[in-house]
């Protein structure tokens, strides 16, 4: 799978560039050289052109039973699903859908439910989600972005920068270290990335999650992690009514 996502919506953490600042022979590709070069390699490959300048791509080429891919669009929102939950009856009864509702269809669900309605912060709906997952959601109306991974890291998801400084997520580590040159990252296990807002640990949302520079012995900055700082707390992220809509939460929390 592929997304790319235009700065201005994606909002990407200022940290993923550390590592390409740090080398001034980094090579970077554009996003629609990311793109052409995902469908060179997975030439069975469907791609989404989205408003603003964003894409989404998706391949079921040597996709496992353990970690299915699929996509879905609905009422605009556009979903892209690696992996399996365990959980996803209850989910389907939780949410109201149908035997026949996919993954991809719960966690849409799951964040239209945040965004129209907000009964609670973000990551207690993802905390809901039991099983080896990782997602991308892109909301064409509110031009917000939403992606997780399981605490586990059961499912690879990587992420980085296009020479333009747009967000790039991936399952395929070579188009990530191909298109983003050393400007990327593993995305941390156990976190939400919501564009205005960054990062979230759903065990530990009070922490910050922080982006951290690998040095070698010289000093030379040569990688970056992201891992909560379990010594410094975020306020509390607010909770708001059913007229409230939940992109402007994610801005508060923000701010």
């Amino acid at each position: 799978m592929l997304a790319v996502f235009a700065r201005e919506a994606a909002k990407p953490p200022e940290e993923l560039r550390l590592p390409a600042m740090a080398s001034n022979n980094d090579p970077m590709m554009t996003p629609e050289e990311i793109v052409d070069k995902f469908k060179s390699l997975w030439p069975d490959s469907t791609v989404y052109n989205l408003p603003h300048g964003n894409f989404m791509a998706l391949s079921h080429q040597h996709e496992t039973p353990r970690h299915p891919r699929s996509i879905v669009v609905l009422d605009d929102i556009f979903c892209i699903f690696v992996g399996a939950l365990a959980n996803i009856a209850e989910l389907r009864h939780h949410y109201g859908l149908q035997r026949q509702a996919t993954e991809a269809m719960i966690v849409v669900e799951a964040y239209k439910a945040l965004r129209d309605r907000a009964p609670y912060p973000p990551d207690q709906v993802v905390k809901d989600l039991d099983g080896k997952f990782a997602f991308t959601i892109f909301d064409a109306r509110t031009n917000n972005l939403f992606v997780a991974r399981d605490r586990d890291g059961g499912v690879n998801l990587e992420w980085g920068l296009a020479s333009d400084g747009s967000l790039v997520c991936s399952d395929d580590l070579q188009i990530i270290r191909e298109g983003c040159g050393k400007a990327c990252s593993h995305f941390p296990q156990g976190c939400i990335f919501i564009s205005g807002s960054g990062l979230t640990n759903f065990d530990h949302p009070l922490h910050k999650v922080r982006g951290i520079a690998h040095e070698d012995d010289s000093g030379n900055i040569f990688g970056v992690y992201f891992q909560v700082d379990l010594y410094t707390k975020i306020p509390s992220i607010p909770r708001r009514g059913s007229a409230s809509n939940w992109a402007d939460t994610a801005m508060i929390k923000g701010e």
